[in-house]
C-alpha cells in the first residue's frame, strides 16, 4: 500500500505543493503550503479515527489531504478538478490500487467550495478539515492598509479548534476571534459558503455541524 509518509517523501509532491503556494503567494492569497496540509491531513485523519473508519481509510484520507491543493500549480480557478488530475497520475505511477486511487481522486476532486459535493465519507473529512483551518500564521502581509477582507479574518482568529464530541454526533468548529482586526460580519461574508459545505459534509458523516465564534453559537 502507498503510505502517508511514502507521498511525504516524494520529491515531486513536495515540488508541486512548494510551486503551487509560490503562485498563490504572488496573487496575495493566504498560506497553502506544507503547513496548512500537514494540519488538513491530522484534523482529516482524526475525523476519521473518532468515527471508527478503518486504518486503511485514515491512511487514505492522509494522503487526499496532503495532496488536495496541488491543483494551484496549474490554477486557482478550479484547482480542486486539476489537483485530483495531477494526484491521479502521480498515485497511478506509485502503484496505487485502482480502488484506493478512485477513492483518493474523488475526495481532492469534491473538496473545494463551489463544485465539491461531500460523495464520500473521505470527501466530507477533508472538506471539514480544509474550511476549518483559518488561523493568524496563514497571513503573509504585515496587519495595515494592504489587507484585504481574506487576512482580515484570518488574521484576527487567534484560535481554532475542531473536534467531536464524546457521543460522536456533533462537530464543532470554535473560533476565538480578535475583534480589532476582524468581525464576526467579515467571516460570514467570505465564508459562509465554506461553513455550508461544512454542514454536508458533517451531514455525509452523520453528524450536526456547530460553529462557534467567541464562544457565541452561531450556526
Amino acid at each position: 500500500m502507498i503510505t502517508f509518509q511514502d507521498i511525504r517523501d516524494n520529491e515531486a509532491v513536495r515540488a508541486y505543493i512548494t510551486r503551487a503556494d509560490e503562485s498563490l503567494l504572488a496573487q496575495g492569497f493566504t498560506e497553502h503550503s506544507f503547513a496548512h496540509v500537514t494540519l488538513v491531513a491530522e484534523n482529516a485523519s482524526y475525523i476519521l479515527q473518532k468515527l471508527g473508519y478503518s486504518d486503511h481509510d485514515v491512511e487514505l484520507v492522509r494522503i487526499a489531504a496532503y495532496l488536495h491543493d496541488i491543483g494551484n500549480l496549474v490554477n486557482r480557478v478550479e484547482h480542486s478538478q486539476s489537483g485530483a488530475i495531477m494526484a491521479f497520475s502521480i498515485l497511478d505511477d506509485m502503484g496505487m490500487p485502482p480502488d484506493d486511487l478512485a477513492t483518493v481522486t474523488t475526495a481532492i476532486g469534491n473538496h473545494d467550495e463551489g463544485t465539491g459535493v461531500p460523495v464520500n465519507a473521505l470527501a466530507a473529512a477533508l472538506i471539514l478539515a480544509d474550511k476549518s483551518d483559518v488561523r493568524r500564521s496563514r497571513v503573509r502581509k504585515n496587519p495595515d492598509g494592504t489587507f484585504d477582507i481574506h487576512d482580515r479574518v484570518n488574521y484576527s482568529v487567534e484560535k481554532s479548534k475542531l473536534f467531536i464530541d464524546d457521543e460522536c454526533t456533533v462537530v464543532t468548529l470554535e473560533l476565538d476571534i480578535d475583534l480589532r482586526y476582524g468581525s464576526v460580519m467579515d467571516y460570514f461574508e467570505i465564508f459562509l459558503e465554506r461553513m455550508i459545505l461544512c454542514r454536508k459534509a458533517a451531514e455525509k458523516l452523520g453528524l450536526q455541524f456547530k460553529l462557534f465564534i467567541n464562544d457565541v453559537p452561531l450556526i
